[in-house]
């Protein structure tokens, strides 16, 4: 199993990264709900190649070998998890995120909208990436930030546990890996990106990745220097709008790079156990110079509780499927 932490420098550090300035205390349980405001879409059931038919492949993340899966029909969210729904949960329920809790998060030096005294360091293996106190879902960049005028835009700052919470609160579920890259390949076969094979620039933006030199000049030719709102670009053939950049997407299962060798055909929920949990769809950070994980296929991973600045979550619904993540 691994055990490392992500490799993905657009992905965000783990939270260990940081020195911790905060404890996690005892929560209240989230209330169930009967109302997820977020509209969704439905994607048949059948079989697909999962992994990497291109060659982009980052050999660390086990995006091969391309292997069979077959998934019984589900019901995904057409976007990302907004600021609009996550704010709508957190004042039914006063959940507080663990960037709240351990009272910082990650953010892109680009980002930041603190005052010095609030920079806790950078890893010296991403040193883009700056702890920031007082970071989190409500101030994106730090102190200095909010999400006004944000309300479309997808939900930062949170950790899988954190959207493991709403999921409760809302009735639904996070998708396992397989269901997200079926989603997210909208029904064409073997392709790079949820469009086809067409580069991402080819004609015009197709979602929303840095430009310019990594990581210290962003062009902005997108128009975007972090988030853009979730009905950004165009949908894929099933209905998914920006399942690649934009935000990172937290799956339910357990990270590990070897699993394609050895998962099951029908429905498969990850490895039993591990220490990370994947991520998909890579994010504003992505750039083809030095992280390509923009792809259908391409994999990432951080620990449960770590949160960042590119990274959010999208929901599938109970009612067709019942599996529970592990652990």
């Amino acid at each position: 199993m691994a055990d490392q932490q992500c490799t993905c420098g657009c992905g965000g550090p783990s939270r260990d990264a940081f020195v911790q300035i905060g404890t996690r205390p005892e929560r209240k349980p989230a209330a169930v709900t009967a109302t997820h405001p977020m509209a969704h879409v439905e994607v048949p059931s059948g079989a697909f190649l999962m992994g990497d038919h291109s060659g982009d492949r980052n050999l660390a993340d086990g995006e091969t070998p391309v292997h069979e899966v077959r998934l019984d029909a589900f019901s995904i969210d057409a976007t990302a998890v907004t600021n609009e729904a996550f704010a709508a949960f957190v004042d039914a329920t006063g959940y507080r995120t663990e960037a709240e809790l351990f009272g910082f998060s990650a953010v892109f030096h680009l980002a930041v909208t603190a005052p010095d005294q609030d920079i806790l360091g950078a890893p010296p293996q991403t040193p883009w990436w700056r702890g920031v106190r007082g970071a989190d879902w409500r101030h994106p960049g730090g102190e200095g930030s909010s999400i006004d005028g944000l309300h479309d835009h997808p939900v930062v700052h949170v950790s899988w546990n954190d959207a493991m919470a709403y999921c409760e609160w809302a009735g639904r579920r996070l998708p396992t890996e397989a269901e997200w890259e079926y989603a997210a390949r909208g029904g064409i076969p073997g392709a790079k990106y949820p469009w086809g094979d067409a580069e991402i620039d080819q004609g015009e933006w197709r979602a929303n990745i840095f430009q310019g030199s990594f990581p210290r000049e962003n062009t902005l030719e997108d128009g975007y220097l972090t988030t853009a709102p979730v009905r950004t670009f165009a949908p894929n053939g099933y209905g998914l709008w920006q399942p690649i950049g934009n935000v990172w997407e937290w799956c339910s299962d357990w990270f590990d790079p070897r699993y394609y060798t050895t998962s099951p055909t029908q429905n498969p929920t990850g490895p039993e156990s591990g220490s990370t949990r994947v991520l998909r769809g890579g994010s504003y950070l992505c750039h083809i110079s030095y992280c390509n994980r923009y792809r259908n296929s391409a994999r990432s991973q951080n620990t449960p509780d770590s949160s960042m600045g590119n990274a959010g979550f999208r929901t599938v619904s109970l009612a067709s499927e019942q599996r529970e993540p592990r652990g």
